[in-house]
């Protein structure tokens, strides 16, 4: 774990801000007796996706501005109705997954009913598994769909975070260079 800031959440935040309302690195990190770097680290990646769904939000409220007021409540009615819709196919995924889980259960110990000398004696055991199995798959198919719609987004999700960047030591000053050298120390 690395050395804790000497800036509070509230200045953190406040410097958050201040960007986002334009003001230079480096004129936050003079007043805020912090490196540009530290800066940067810490939230120019937060900054940039909220810089990025802020113009969407302001490109999609100027093209529902462009509609006829007609077209306006439509579209904001869908998107309502689209909104709700994700709501309640997440709901039914997860309430989908935990009932395949259960079944999957059920069909385990059924499982354990089956002789294994002699499997076909056992076919009420064998039934029950095969449709127990059945149930659970179809409870499942809205969850896997929904992951497999989303495919990217999961396997972004559980990627390795990239390498941290490397510094130039050539490029830095005596007192970055100190500062990063001491951070190094505390972490290890």
């Amino acid at each position: 774990m690395g050395r804790r800031s000497k800036l509070t959440d509230a200045q953190w935040a406040d410097i958050e801000r201040r960007m986002l309302e334009g003001e230079a690195v480096r004129a936050l990190a003079r007043e805020f007796q912090v490196s540009e770097a530290a800066i940067r680290a810490r939230k120019s990646t937060q900054v940039e996706q909220i810089k990025t769904v802020a113009n969407q939000i302001v490109a999609t409220e100027r093209a529902i501005q462009a509609l006829p007021i007609p077209a306006q409540i439509t579209a904001h009615s869908l998107a309502a109705k689209l909104r709700a819709i994700s709501d309640n196919l997440a709901s039914a995924a997860h309430y989908g997954a935990a009932t395949a889980h259960r079944l999957n259960a059920l069909a385990n110990s059924e499982v354990a009913k089956i002789d294994d000398a002699d499997p076909l004696k056992s076919g009420d055991s064998l039934k029950g598994v095969m449709v127990l199995s059945r149930l659970a798959n179809d409870s499942a198919s809205i969850a896997l769909n929904l992951l497999a719609a989303n495919k990217e987004s999961v396997q972004k999700m559980n990627e390795d975070a990239p390498p941290p960047p490397t510094v130039d030591a050539s490029k830095l000053s005596d007192a970055a260079l100190a500062e990063l050298m001491n951070a190094r120390a505390a972490a290890q």
